[in-house]
């Protein structure tokens, strides 16, 4: 069972390998949400996430004989780095099944800390399974990566952290992708005040923890789509089920989208890198209808590799109107971009990509396309810039942009 005193040993155990995250008060979030918002950057761990503290809590329960067989898992990554690490502090063999999708700087950051990868299946239900016929073929030992007590309880040393530092906390959001992290959170935080509010957060693709909730079971949804790739599970933990229904008060779903808009919010008010699924609960905090209650959210991870980084800052400017795409269409003659340009200059949007399709009409006198991407302060100055070209009678057609 999950006690406080278990909690308590969870927390010297696992202060061996963690770093402190000390909280982060943000005047951005608060001021836009109406709240004392504040951040437990746990994207600044040494495996950039929080996944350490539940493996090597867990790997210290066991006894010598079942660590010498060798350890092994399944995650999506930030699971896999956890144990990958812990393994290597205690001199023990990991083999870790990682999903096919699994960003490079996962695979080879678990590789680097002594770990042998196995790259299987789309999803990580998927790798679980394969992992689960290896630990049975081989003698291995397998730490779950959510559905396992011992790790929920290293993975609520976040809310005893939290306590510390910000004893009159009123709600805590925390990130769902099996629910490990979360009932660690929720259970101990109901232990340290009842009337504490703490509430999941999933991706609108992967839900399976409310889709738990409303059928009073553990489902398993069809098939999964997001881009938060860390909480991209089917079947939330049935272990763990019964402690959350107990001690969650409420789940809120995130679509894509809100994440790609939330890692910019991160990126430019916070300097942090924060992955797709550790977003999750700044995102979450727009649907919060409360206003003057201390909220901390739990940033889970930050181990996002620079290809879906570079995609991710691109659709979010994209998103918040700071980058656009208009068509316009003109005669094909000296001086005519050059008109253009000066009208985009006077309001001062910045050219990033121009493209002249010069057979858009038969007759190339009367017009040809020019499709200009350029860079605003946002809707505000974009709406300017369309009305300036409107006025210069070059009749704009924002078009989808492609970077």
């Amino acid at each position: 069972m999950l006690t406080l005193d278990k909690f308590e040993e969870a927390s010297e155990k696992v202060s061996e390998v963690t770093l402190e995250t000390k909280l982060v008060f943000s005047n951005y979030l608060s001021s836009q949400t109406g709240n004392k918002v504040y951040l437990k950057p746990e994207n600044m761990q040494f495996t950039g996430a929080y996944k350490v503290r539940g493996a090597y809590y867990k790997i210290s329960t066991l006894s010598e004989e079942e660590r010498e067989q060798g350890l092994i898992t399944a995650s999506a990554g930030n699971h896999a780095q956890g144990v990958a690490y812990a393994a290597k502090c205690y001199g023990v063999k990991a083999v870790i099944v990682m999903p096919t999708t699994t960003p490079l700087i996962k695979v080879n950051r678990t590789k680097s800390y002594g770990a042998e990868v196995v790259l299987f299946g789309d999803v990580y239900d998927e790798a679980c399974a394969y992992a689960y016929e290896l630990a049975e073929k081989n003698g291995y030992t397998f730490i779950h990566p959510f559905d396992d007590l011992a790790v929920a309880t290293g993975q609520g040393t976040i809310a005893m952290e939290i306590f510390k530092e910000l004893p009159l906390v009123e709600y805590i959001l925390v990130p769902i992708g099996g629910g490990g992290l979360a009932t660690g959170v929720s259970v101990l935080a109901k232990f340290l005040n009842p009337n504490i509010k703490v509430i999941g957060v999933e991706p609108a693709g992967a839900s399976c923890m409310k889709a738990s909730f409303e059928a009073g079971e553990v489902t398993t949804l069809a098939h999964v789509n997001t881009i938060a790739d860390g909480t991209a599970v089917q079947t939330p933990g049935e272990k763990i089920f019964p402690y959350i229904k107990d001690n969650l008060d409420d789940i809120i779903t995130v679509e894509d989208d809100e994440l790609v808009v939330a890692f910019l919010d991160m990126v430019e008010n916070h300097k942090m890198v924060i992955e797709n699924s550790g977003l999750l609960t700044v995102a979450a905090l727009k649907h919060l209808n409360i206003k003057g209650k201390r909220v901390v959210s739990i940033l889970s991870g930050g181990n996002m590799d620079i290809i879906t980084m570079s995609s991710v800052v691109q659709q979010g400017l994209i998103l918040r109107d700071r980058i656009f795409t208009v068509s316009v269409l003109l005669p094909d003659k000296p001086g005519e971009l050059s008109k253009v340009a000066d009208t985009i200059a006077k309001t001062q949007g910045n050219v990033i990509k121009l493209e002249h399709n010069q057979f858009v009409s038969i007759n190339r006198n009367t017009a040809v396309e020019l499709r200009i991407t350029m860079e605003c302060f946002g809707t505000e100055h974009k709406r300017q810039i369309m009305k300036a070209l409107e006025k210069e009678q070059y009749k704009p057609k924002q078009v989808r942009t492609s970077l």
